[in-house]
């Protein structure tokens, strides 16, 4: 068992350590924080042009309370197969002990609430339609029963909503003019987002086959996931490309780059793609600044 491992299942270097706070950060996904916060704030302050109470209230839930909601339910329901796999217990994923299993649900579900309750306030019955199935898309994820991370297919297209649907929310709540071209734009998003979740599906075959888990990868197996999740990315830049702002569909070809190396990936080799998982991480922050350059532009435009 590595390090990491070890210090995720003793609550600290020292041992049986730690604090509830440092358990909630970690099982958050920090890393992940930008990527459903920045989406509801691009979308709502390009409409609205100004920074609002609901502004702020919306970015600070989509940074922290809705990914806890969403890897803290994970980290529970998933403790038993993410002993088995390998990169859990890091950045990629908390590995969080039995004894923290309460107060993080507890918390998870309980430090929305008031975010919540102020955006349904201020919203719309529309935008109180897309907040209900964006948490929906969330809890369904892992929650069990439902556990749409075990439907290959539905799963990478729950995950995409995950990080969709707050930029989606976010025009809404403004009261944006969802035209086709916006629409367009959104799809692309959502493309590029099944195609992430597939290939970062690659890594965990092994694990989630020793586990019994099905997801997309497993079901088809670590080369045509990966070839799937280009063709995602592929239609992402098609699609980008009939919009006005088509400069944006060389966005993709850094994920293509990355992918490229593991077209004809095995299913005993899949956990090599973690490398490129991990550059996947890094590229997303190269990206995220481009795409905050051509929003400032769009904004001045």
């Amino acid at each position: 068992m590595s390090g990491a491992r070890e210090i995720e299942e003793t609550g600290g270097p020292g041992g049986r350590g730690g604090s509830v706070v440092g358990r909630l950060v970690a099982a958050s996904r920090p890393l992940s924080w930008v990527n459903t916060a920045y989406p509801f704030g691009a979308a709502y302050l390009l409409t609205t042009r100004h920074v609002d109470v609901t502004f702020v209230v919306g970015v600070l839930f989509f940074l922290i309370p809705y990914n806890l909601l969403m890897y803290g339910i994970n980290d529970v329901f998933d403790y038993e197969s993410d002993r088995l796999n390998p990169r859990k217990g890091g950045v990629e994923g908390a590995l969080l002990d039995r004894r923290w299993h309460r107060q993080v649900l507890l918390a998870s579900i309980a430090l929305p609430v008031p975010f919540v309750v102020y955006l349904l306030v201020v919203g719309s019955p529309l935008s109180w339609l897309v907040l209900a199935g964006s948490l929906f898309a969330v809890v369904a994820y892992s929650a069990p029963r439902l556990r749409f991370k075990e439907r290959p297919g539905l799963d990478s297209l729950t995950s995409s909503t995950h990080f969709v649907s707050p930029a989606l929310y976010g025009l809404v709540l403004a009261g944006a003019d969802l035209t086709p071209q916006v629409w367009v734009v959104l799809a692309a998003f959502f493309h590029w987002g099944a195609a992430s979740q597939a290939f970062g599906a690659v890594q965990d075959i092994v694990a989630d086959r020793q586990a019994g888990i099905r997801s997309i990868a497993t079901a088809l197996g670590a080369r045509y996931t990966v070839r799937l999740a280009m063709l995602g990315y592929v239609h992402a830049g098609i699609l980008m490309l009939l919009t006005p702002w088509r400069i944006a569909a060389v966005l993709v070809l850094p994920y293509l780059l990355i992918l490229w190396p593991y077209r004809s990936v095995t299913d005993a080799d899949a956990e090599s793609t973690n490398r490129g998982w991990r550059r996947f991480l890094g590229a997303n922050y190269l990206v995220g600044f481009l795409v905050t350059m051509l929003l400032i532009w769009v904004w001045r435009t």
